[in-house]
């Protein structure tokens, strides 16, 4: 295995992709290297699992105005020119996957979670923890990104928890086709149901809120104790941020970690598709007498009459009603935000057309 596929590098030889294959050639210089950490300051990359170093970073990212999409974050491969103090980065290669949510706040704005994963991990504790709402908001935000997702239940071993019947509850997310694996997460053997998406070159972050046992897991995956634990508050099993940011980490098995801090909002960024994730209740839509149908009072609705015959599940149909409210709340200022950039750039260049005509082209 070389050091690049042993930091998640996805090709076995050359970059077969187009984009990629693009990119490089068109810096001869520089090599590719992996953004392991994310800061304020900059960023910490890495060309084998042994060594990583903080290269300096293209001068856009540095500006207040520059998306934060349009940064690099953890999973992200870029291209390097220099050494030690010298180093640079010189490109962003395209990405073939990304985890995003909408920023807090009143302003449109994307955050990127990480970048190039093939599979999540959305960890989720057999506590107060549980909770299949979170769920399902998760594996929005992850079909939207091209992610594969796993829901891995920790703390099976814990009094009172109850595998089947978490399973149970979660009979719809296993009807999309999302694996759930329940683990002990202080469990070698336990957590090695989770080695089929573990293998060579593969990439898995972790996604869940604190006190879920995402360190903990880490650090049983990694054999040692890489990742700081806390124990849960008493009383409501509420975690502590005992991960304060992203960072990527190689495994034995040749698959790259990723942990990160615990997300209590969860906001869609207008780009997901709700009917994809509830391929289920949109089935069953289609029987609707109106095909805008809003689930509420119209009559000849077949999603509720579906909800009175017990069909389906009335707290996964309220998300999915309360999330595409939410998706299309996002979508409208998406658009709007879209629209307010074209029309910067559209004014831009009649700005610059007036001044080249009054003063002439430099």
């Amino acid at each position: 295995m070389t050091p690049l596929r042993a930091i998640g590098w996805p090709y076995a030889g050359p970059p077969t992709d187009p984009a990629w294959a693009q990119a490089i050639s068109a810096h001869p210089h520089a090599r590719p290297a992996r953004v392991t950490e994310q800061h304020r300051s900059g960023y910490v990359v890495a060309e084998s699992p042994d060594e990583s170093y903080s290269p300096e970073s293209l001068p856009d990212w540095q500006r207040a105005k520059c998306p934060p999409e349009q940064r690099p974050a953890v999973g992200d491969w870029v291209l390097v020119e220099g050494a030690g103090n010298s180093a640079r980065i010189v490109a962003l290669l395209p990405r073939f996957s990304a985890i995003k949510r909408g920023a807090a706040g009143e302003h449109y704005r994307q955050q990127l979670i990480a970048a190039n994963i093939d599979t999540a991990f959305v960890v989720c504790g057999l506590d107060a923890d549980f909770n299949p709402r979170r769920i399902e908001r998760y594996l929005l935000l992850l079909t939207q990104g091209g992610v594969g997702a796993v829901v891995v239940l920790t703390k099976a071993d814990k009094d009172g928890a109850d595998p089947d019947d978490a399973m149970r509850t979660l009979s719809a997310t296993l009807a999309q086709g999302v694996p759930v694996v329940a683990v002990n997460a202080k469990d070698r053997d336990s957590v090695d149901a989770l080695s089929g998406w573990l293998g060579e070159g593969c990439s898995v972050v972790l996604v869940g809120s604190s006190g879920a046992g995402k360190s903990t897991l880490s650090n049983t995956l990694l054999g040692i104790d890489r990742m700081k634990t806390a124990a849960v508050r008493a009383g409501d099993d509420r975690g502590r941020h005992t991960t304060t940011h992203r960072a990527l980490l190689a495994m034995p098995s040749g698959a790259c970690l990723i942990d990160t801090p615990g997300m209590r909002e969860l906001k869609p960024t207008g780009e997901e598709d709700v009917a994809e994730s509830f391929a289920d209740i949109e089935a069953i839509a289609e029987g609707c007498r109106f095909r805008d149908c809003k689930h509420a009072q119209e009559p000849g609705c077949a999603v509720r009459a579906a909800l009175e015959r017990g069909e389906l599940d009335a707290g996964r149909v309220g998300n999915f009603l309360k999330l595409r409210d939410e998706v299309a709340v996002a979508s409208s200022q998406l658009a709007a935000r879209l629209a307010q950039k074209s029309n910067a750039r559209v004014q831009g260049k009649a700005l610059n057309k007036r001044l080249d005509e009054k003063y002439g082209k430099h």
